[in-house]
């Protein structure tokens, strides 16, 4: 199953941590987001992806083309420009398919872009290039493929913004928790499930943003489902998303990690 993942985004309240690249290349660690979102796929044995490009596309283009350089020590004879690479990396079974879908299009024009890639396949995830998660993608694919239902997507808890506070009866704190993920209450994050049907509601203008008319259309027509996540969900909007993300990487407690 085919992964198409939302890259085309101005980022406009992350500016101050990159201007002058695409939110999806903002690193955590030693590597763009975009790349740990891939990398958690592929743990789940799904390892074709068609990135929608946008804006500043050509720096996602250039990353995956000179992805060998980015991933591998080398040694380069500056005279003759033959180039030794020494080390290997683990994404050779990656097959990445680059697609410019407008500087200016919103996310429904750009699903309906990249039809043409999806081929014959019957079913296809899609996700957004600056979120992470721990969620199973094994289950969100059976439960949709048990449902039958035109779209799935992964309902998650929103991030705590806020620390909470646990008291007793006396007033007295009895726990805190800084900024925890919120108990109650559920949001799109992303990581949908989709039969190819879902084309037939997208239609020609630009301007089509994919989580207004279409998925109310598909609501109507009782055609989305839930998929439930407990887990851990992070998307990187703002520079405190950036920190928290880098931070938890940092300290090797990234729950979105399940590789090596």
């Amino acid at each position: 199953m085919k992964v198409v993942i939302l890259c085309g985004g101005f980022g406009t309240r992350i500016r101050d941590v990159a201007e002058d690249i695409p939110k999806p290349m903002i690193r955590v660690g030693n590597y763009p987001i975009l790349w740990h979102i891939m990398k958690y796929y592929s743990t789940f044995g799904f390892n074709e992806f068609i990135l929608c490009l946008g804006y500043k596309s050509q720096v996602i283009k250039d990353f995956f083309l000179s992805y060998e350089a980015h991933t591998k020590d080398f040694t380069i004879g500056l005279g003759n420009g033959d180039v030794n690479f020494h080390t290997n990396h683990d994404e050779l079974d990656w097959k990445v398919t680059l697609a410019d879908t407008g500087m200016h299009a919103m996310t429904g024009a750009r699903i309906r872009k990249i039809k043409k890639y999806i081929g014959n396949d019957e079913n296809f995830m899609l996700t957004y290039g600056d979120g992470v998660g721990d969620i199973d993608i094994d289950k969100l694919v059976k439960l949709h493929k048990s449902n039958k239902k035109i779209l799935t997507v992964t309902g998650v808890r929103p991030p705590g913004r806020f620390g909470e506070l646990m008291f007793d009866d006396q007033n007295l704190v009895t726990e805190f928790n800084e900024k925890p993920q919120a108990t109650a209450g559920r949001i799109s994050g992303g990581y949908f499930v989709c039969r190819r049907e879902l084309f037939d509601y997208l239609d020609e203008r630009e301007d089509l943003t994919f989580e207004q008319e279409p998925v109310k259309n598909l609501v109507a027509d009782r055609q989305l489902s839930l998929y439930e996540h407990e887990g851990f969900w992070q998307p990187m909007d703002t520079n405190r998303d950036y920190k928290l993300l880098n931070d938890l990487f940092d300290k090797g407690k990234a729950p979105w990690i399940k590789w090596p």
